[in-house]
């Protein structure tokens, strides 16, 4: 029988204090895998450390970062040293503020890419050297549906993320010979602190419970329910196990089928 076993391996995961980052976290170490976790807010990250103690018996250390800002970068690396080399890395952040081109400025441009793609690129480089010397790494970047289909009133994350995509197919190429994996995952609607709270705002506008409104983001979707963080967390285990050890520069949805494009 086939089992996902990460034990012995070391895995760094950001804004996995709650949210996808969280559920992915949990899963790999169910898996058997030691974690770091990141965040801004400590309070959060103690809560994630407990639950993930409570279920699996690994190693679980924090970081306390604001990835936007280059000094909490450098500090996040040092830290990283003192606790070891991670093997796997998952990157994953937060969207940027909404709206249309026209209406974002210059300044929320360089926000964007400062949110998503920069720490991404500056954590990459810092961590493959230790994975290069090893002859083994897993690299999971976290991106969005609109790489594929832009979605309206989002232009900064439509455009920004689509970076990750060229990030992550030019990184497999590079780093696949030195027996390092890059891939990227696009996740559909996830059933997060932030979904909900979007779903609560939208319950009370057209006078609707919670679960209501959190149906009607679900409908478009063809297996009617949203997805939970820990189901993004199962795919990034398999990419990180030898399982998943011939994928290498593939961008995966994991959405419910909701995206319409072929390709």
């Amino acid at each position: 029988m086939l089992s996902i076993d990460l034990s012995g391996r070391l895995a760094f995961t950001t804004a996995s204090s709650k949210g996808i980052g969280f559920g992915v976290a949990r899963v790999l170490a169910r898996a058997g895998a030691d974690v770091i976790l990141l965040s801004r807010n400590e309070e959060n990250l103690k809560k994630a450390r407990e639950k993930i103690k409570e279920e699996s018996n690994v190693d679980v250390s924090y970081i306390i970062a604001d990835l936007m800002k280059r000094e909490e970068l450098e500090k996040t690396v040092k830290e990283l040293q003192n606790i070891g080399e991670p093997d796997m890395f998952f990157f994953s952040t937060g969207g940027p503020k909404p709206g249309y081109f026209m209406e974002m400025s210059m300044e929320d441009w360089e926000g964007a890419v400062k949110l998503l793609l920069y720490p991404a690129v500056y954590l990459t480089k810092a961590l493959v050297p230790a994975m290069e010397k090893k002859g083994f790494g897993r690299i999971v970047y976290s991106t969005s549906g609109a790489i594929k289909e832009p979605i309206p009133n989002i232009a900064l994350s439509n455009v920004v993320r689509i970076s990750m995509a060229g990030l992550v197919r030019t990184l497999a190429k590079e780093l696949g010979p030195k027996g390092i994996t890059v891939n990227g995952i696009m996740p559909g609607i996830i059933r997060t602190d932030r979904m909900v709270q979007l779903a609560k705002d939208r319950a009370k506008r057209e006078g609707k419970s919670v679960e209501e409104a959190l149906q009607e983001y679900a409908k478009p979707i063809p297996l009617g329910r949203l997805g939970e963080p820990e189901e993004i967390g199962y795919l990034v285990a398999f990419l990180a196990s030898d399982l998943g050890s011939y994928i290498n520069g593939a961008m995966i949805p994991v959405d419910g089928g909701r995206l319409n494009s072929v390709f």
